[in-house]
């Protein structure tokens, strides 16, 4: 692998291999996870590939993603286009993480102070409140194993639902997984495969995504419409949403406008989430002595309470067994980004309108900046620990563009980690586990598990902390 010394200059390597007119759409179509992984630790932190007629560039060092989304990120904007939208456009319109330009800065203006910090604390207990409704539906299930990732999803699902529409969706949630499985993965196939058809083209997968998106479309329009007809007051995302205005022009968004951003917002705000949990679940239940600790910590601290967002701060080996998952098995893998004009950085020169990828499960795993980069260890992040590189842990992006919603998935992360570690000790009921990318890392066909009750006696939490009682 090329020299990774910091400050050094990088040399783009072509993949070989490429065939004509397709390039290396057969390699990456059916494993590209795994693919790109294999690229980096062969041909080092700066490549290239084709799929089709698009050359990708693959960057997998701290310096190179400090450049893109840091020191030059002006230089650096999204792929999609509003007048030719495909991946994630097709599905989120021009939301805040497809949209470019004016556009995206006054939603930026305007949907920020919506996520600050104070605001998903005090969304905790609303979190908690749906973890406790789902976990009771967990004893019907006994010693049958589940999808742990299903759960995972549907729990984040009904967080998302309540927290930004003061309302339950149950009674559509098989609905909306299904259709949000089926947008998500036609927006990630429509931007990597060269081969797909375009939307108007009437075949039967067009016509299944068609059908996916006109509901989504219908329960958003009709939440936003009743809400704006009843002018109620919920302290809710979608509240906060229609009161937001921008500071520079006092406007605020447009049914249209509410639309791309609330289904940005469901579709991110519980799909990152699940995957994060998802995936802790198997690592805590791969790792036993992690485990041990983990329980010990939330028994000795919560002795029996439902946990509050107070709690946290005295939760330490809870918060760094996800921050670990979060860096073996980042919910998004890579950020795609496109140059502006020619560019250069890192001892290269990009074309305009390149397109880049900045690989965050590689960057998460380099073995320059972190020691036994493969393996779980949560200890990494204890007493004050920080990264070992400005760039070289981006669960949540970096810069300008960085994830809105850090706040609130930092909170519902642990929080529910917490809630249900209490009460369950999920356990591993099949042999392997294989990640997949369908814009985001999901675990490929589920994760089966086995509930088991750690009968803990739960009361009713005061809403202060004991972190005397440790």
């Amino acid at each position: 692998m090329q020299d990774r010394k910091p400050n050094s200059s990088f040399t783009l390597m072509d993949v070989p291999g490429g065939m004509p007119w397709l390039g290396h759409v057969r390699a990456f179509k059916h494993r590209p996870l795994r693919t790109m992984t294999e690229w980096w630790r062969h041909y080092g932190d700066a490549l290239r590939f084709r799929l089709g007629p698009k050359t990708i560039q693959l960057l997998s060092h701290p310096l190179l993603a400090e450049d893109v989304l840091l020191s030059q990120a002006e230089h650096f904007g999204k792929v999609y286009e509003q007048q030719r939208p495909t991946g994630l456009a097709l599905v989120l319109g021009n939301g805040l993480v497809t949209s470019s330009g004016e556009v995206w800065k006054r939603h930026r203006r305007i949907i920020q102070p919506v996520f600050h910090r104070s605001r998903m604390a005090a969304m905790a207990d609303r979190m908690v409140q749906v973890g406790e409704q789902r976990l009771a539906a967990w004893a019907a299930y006994g010693e049958r194993p589940v999808d742990i990732a299903a759960e995972m999803m549907q729990l984040t699902l009904e967080v998302i639902s309540q927290t930004m529409f003061h309302t339950s969706v149950a009674q559509h949630m098989d609905q909306i997984s299904h259709s949000l499985h089926v947008s998500l993965k036609y927006a990630f196939d429509s931007f990597h495969n060269p081969l797909h058809l375009p939307a108007w083209v009437p075949t039967a997968r067009n016509r299944e995504f068609d059908r996916a998106l006109r509901f989504m479309d219908t329960l958003i329009y009709e939440l936003v419409a009743a809400r704006r007809q009843s002018q109620a007051q919920h302290d809710d995302l979608l509240n906060l949403l229609l009161q937001a205005r921008d500071e520079e022009t006092g406007m605020g968004l447009s049914d249209q406008e509410l639309r791309d951003e609330a289904l940005t917002i469901f579709a991110a705000g519980h799909e990152t989430t699940a995957n994060a949990l998802s995936w802790t679940w198997y690592l805590l239940a791969t790792h036993p002595e992690v485990k041990t600790r983990f329980h010990t910590e939330v028994d000795r601290v919560l002795q029996g309470r439902t946990p509050t967002a107070d709690d946290l701060q005295h939760l330490p080996y809870t918060r760094a067994i996800f921050d670990e998952s979060l860096r073996l098995y980042p919910p998004v893998p890579a950020i795609q980004r496109k140059t502006l004009s020619q560019t250069t950085f890192g001892g290269f020169t990009l074309p305009a309108n390149a397109i880049v990828l900045v690989g965050l499960y590689n960057l998460h795993r380099h073995p320059a900046f972190w020691p036994e980069p493969e393996q779980f260890l949560p200890e990494r992040w204890l007493d004050g620990e920080r990264p070992p590189a400005r760039c070289a842990y981006l669960p949540f992006g970096a810069g300008p563009r960085a994830c809105v919603g850090t706040h609130f998935a930092t909170v519902e992360g642990p929080l529910l980690l917490a809630l249900i570690g209490q009460r369950y000790d999920p356990r591993l009921a099949q042999d392997c586990v294989e990640p997949e990318v369908m814009v985001t890392l999901r675990p490929k066909n589920g994760i089966r598990m086995t509930l088991h009750p750690r009968h803990q006696a739960v009361t009713s939490g005061s809403g202060r902390s004991r972190s005397g009682e440790s």
